[in-house]
């Protein structure tokens, strides 16, 4: 094989069966990359990009690529021409995610721990804050006794249809689960205790569920809850002092398999 690197990172499918994307650490800066499915053939699509790439994937019909590069974000043909900078005019943007539909991107953008929910159309324009997140600094912290890098990034998703996104944001004292539609009109989708965080949406392919994270008992577990929020209960039991983190749900089945 073709090795470009000794550490590699954020490995995913390309559409359609083209390959996999994955970033590389190549003197120290990470580059978005594409490879065929034997490992072989390995291209830089940076389009000639010098700074640190992170946030990398590829939109639905695989013919576009967007990731944050030295927290700014691109948009470029999937083999790195017509790179293109989304203009936010804010120093932080943060892991842009594909619409289903491949029409919009997703994002937070704004300062180092006071960013919220953005979205641009797949051609970098139409920018949009969509919910402000009430002060909360977006991050979690996971440790009874913080250590380096000990904070996970908490990060808005998309639901299944396209429709809305889901995140999390302070309100009063606790870090509640929101639901917001792309003109902006945000659902609480929790009302919790003072203190409580909630954290990790993510939504089940078939968009009927909620999977997220919440200390709600005092110890942070994963709960499943209805995508209306309207019932929830717990899929993970670990022990106080140990925590349940980034809930996955198992793809969606192509027709015939299990």
């Amino acid at each position: 094989m073709d090795r470009v690197s000794i550490y590699n990172t954020g490995l995913f499918y390309l559409p359609d069966g083209k390959g996999f994307g994955f970033t590389p650490l190549i003197k120290g800066v990470s580059k978005p990359f594409v490879m065929d499915f034997d490992g072989k053939n390995k291209r830089d699509v940076s389009g000639a990009g010098g700074g640190f790439a992170y946030g990398y994937s590829a939109s639905p019909d695989g013919k576009r690529i967007s990731y944050h590069e030295n927290y700014q974000i691109y948009i470029s043909n999937a083999d790195g021409s017509d790179k293109r900078k989304v203009e936010t005019r804010n120093p932080f943007n943060f892991v842009p995610k594909w619409s289903p539909d491949g029409e919009w991107l997703l994002f937070v953008s704004g300062e180092h721990y006071n960013c919220h929910p953005h979205v641009v159309k797949k051609d970098g324009s139409g920018l949009k804050k969509l919910a402000d997140r009430g002060g909360y600094r977006g991050v979690v912290e996971r440790l009874k006794h913080p250590d380096f890098h000990s904070e996970s990034s908490d990060v808005p998703e998309w639901s299944a249809d396209g429709r809305h996104v889901f995140f999390t944001a302070k309100v009063g004292e606790s870090i509640e689960l929101m639901r917001v539609d792309l003109d902006g009109h945000v659902t609480p989708m929790t009302k919790s205790k003072p203190g409580t965080r909630h954290y990790h949406p993510a939504v089940s392919p078939d968009g009927q569920w909620l999977l997220f994270g919440s200390d709600r008992s005092g110890t942070m577990q994963l709960y499943v809850a209805s995508i209306e929020g309207k019932e929830s209960w717990p899929v993970t039991a670990v022990p106080a002092g140990s925590c349940a983190m980034h809930g996955h749900w198992q793809p969606a089945t192509t027709k015939g398999g299990r």
